[in-house]
């Protein structure tokens, strides 16, 4: 991280019934002095108030790649949030799978070692399954930091009304105030 500019977070948005919220994580984001881009999963992109969010960041949502020599839409990442991530996108992740630009980015984050939180947003059905567990678990060997985020009833609509999409800056708060530090010394 430079020394003369904010920290740049790199928001994940994944195909969940909640992505429409991404704006409230945006905006907290922008208090703690965050500047922030955001990369959507192809399925995303159709929940989302497009529009508004470049708006509200100053930057293009990024879903599919660049083409050779075009510039980068987006300064380097700092950090990453991942919310909400999906069944889909934790265990793909976790098993190294990018067949899209966000995996692609989720993935290529573990060899600089950009730090990562995500805040899972999945059924009961989808969470029982053994892969979730797994993959949450070689998550957090990988050194993702993951949200708390219980999951849904299935079939329930979701659990809106209680997903905390800031629980990614509360996991990456103690990060970047080190990052902070490290360039004050």
């Amino acid at each position: 991280m430079s020394e003369h500019r904010a920290p740049f977070l790199y928001i994940v948005v994944c195909a969940a019934g909640v992505a429409d919220g991404v704006s409230e994580l945006i905006s907290a984001a922008h208090k703690e002095g965050w500047r922030v881009g955001v990369i959507a999963t192809p399925n995303a992109l159709a929940l989302m108030d497009q529009e508004a969010i470049e708006a509200l960041t100053g930057y293009p949502i990024r879903s599919g790649w660049r083409t050779p020599g075009a510039p980068k839409p987006l300064p380097p990442a700092d950090a990453i949030a991942v919310a909400p991530a999906t069944f889909n996108t934790v265990n793909k992740r976790a098993a190294g799978i990018s067949d899209t630009l966000a995996l692609a980015v989720l993935c290529e984050a573990y060899g600089p070692g950009i730090p990562m939180a995500m805040q899972p947003y999945v059924n009961s059905a989808l969470a029982a399954h053994p892969a979730y567990a797994e993959s949450l678990a070689r998550l957090r060997s990988m050194g993702v930091m993951i949200g708390d985020f219980a999951p849904h009833e299935a079939n329930s609509g979701g659990a809106r009304a209680t997903y905390n999409w800031i629980s990614v800056l509360d996991l990456l708060r103690p990060v970047i105030q080190a990052m902070r530090s490290g360039l004050s010394t």
